[in-house]
């Protein structure tokens, strides 16, 4: 396995220019994402065929080459799990790969477990037993061992010949199309757009609250998500979300009260003045500008036998289709759809993964009009 670890602009232009004339190119990042709201990016590995390349991003002034490989629509980019790179690409290039198809995907249309790993697939399709021991690397450090480089290099170096096999048995199957439709449906969800405004309804346990205690959650929340934006921190790292939940509940508006109810005291030193500022201005909203209360789908009447009919429509198609039953509407997806039918919620970016793609006419619409 022979590559070479690219660390400037030319060397770069020319690999990416040679991938770019490739109907597919293999991408991984390796990236540290331990205290930080961003990942922070090591190495970007691409393999076209022919030439592997190691790009070492952290000396690289220009990289406008991976941008414009990125964006080239004539070039597929295969990825496994690619959950995460995305939000890499997003940060550190401002875009994402497109078109792109995710071998875990591909390997779930083919009956796999929804998130099977690379060295398994590998070890099933190919015969080659990966070694993983360098999972754990701190890829900012430098240098990389040459055990670490080859780590990184094989991840796209068997990638190619195991996107080889998983696409001719799904064009074989008829499943191709929709493994593109399902990549590119990962792709949108993992785009993260920015709205510190709404932060406090991803705050577990927020249903719990009064309209008048979410008045003072919201823009604690709000304070939150922007200092973690503007100091590159984890959410945690800022203001514990438990935490946040008790001086919202409590309207804590001192230090001592909230090391009383047992908040981070590294974080409550820090912010507790900012935070009880906040909960001394929200105590004051009117109430007509309250957040509605928090309603769970679970706690609605007929929840439950409703949620079971869906299921059990499931697996019959499950029956049908041999693709597993939480890759073809997963608990979180069938909810999705009761929320949206019930809560009559239309707007074209609410519409539920069932109603769009392959999932639609396979099961949507029969379970659409279950509902109906």
């Amino acid at each position: 396995m022979n590559y070479q670890i690219v660390t400037d602009t030319q060397t770069l232009a020319q690999a990416c220019e040679q991938a770019r004339q490739k109907e597919a190119v293999m991408l991984d990042t390796e990236f540290v994402r331990t205290r930080t709201f961003f990942p922070q990016l090591g190495l970007v590995q691409m393999y076209d065929g022919e030439l592997l390349s190691l790009i070492d991003t952290t000396v690289i002034d220009d990289v406008t080459p991976i941008v414009q490989l990125l964006q080239d629509t004539s070039v597929l980019k295969v990825l496994h799990a690619c959950g995460e790179d995305i939000e890499v690409f997003q940060h550190h290039f401002q875009s994402v790969p497109t078109p792109m198809v995710d071998t875990q995907v591909m390997a779930a249309f083919l009956g796999h477990g929804l998130s099977t790993g690379f060295a398994t697939l590998v070890n099933e399709y190919l015969s080659v037993a990966l070694d993983k021991s360098e999972a754990r690397t701190d890829w900012l450090a430098r240098p990389l061992t040459p055990k670490q480089l080859d780590y990184a290099a094989a991840d796209v170096f068997y990638l190619q010949p195991l996107f080889d096999k998983l696409q001719a048995s799904l064009k074989e199957s008829g499943y191709w199309q929709n493994a593109m439709q399902e990549s590119e449906l990962q792709v949108s969800k993992r785009i993260r757009h920015h709205e510190p405004e709404k932060a406090y309804l991803d705050i577990k346990g927020a249903w719990q609250l009064s309209p008048k205690q979410l008045s003072v959650l919201k823009p604690l929340a709000t304070w939150r998500y922007e200092t973690a934006l503007r100091k590159d921190l984890a959410l945690n790292f800022v203001f514990k979300e438990v935490d946040l939940l008790a001086v919202a509940r409590f309207n804590l508006t001192s230090a001592r009260d909230m090391e009383r109810e047992q908040c981070d005291v590294r974080s409550v030193r820090r912010y507790s003045a900012v935070i009880a500022n906040i909960v001394r201005k929200a105590q004051s909203t009117p109430e007509a500008e309250w957040p509605q209360k928090i309603d769970r789908l679970v706690d609605l009447p007929n929840y439950k036998q409703t949620f079971k009919s869906l299921k059990d429509e499931v697996n019959k198609v499950v029956k049908d289709s041999h693709l597993a039953p939480e890759f073809l509407a997963s608990k979180k997806q069938v909810n999705q759809l009761i929320s949206w039918v019930w809560r009559k919620n239309m707007a074209p970016e609410s519409t539920p993964d069932l109603m769009q793609g392959w999932r639609k006419p396979l099961l949507g619409e029969r379970l659409l009009k279950k509902l109906n």
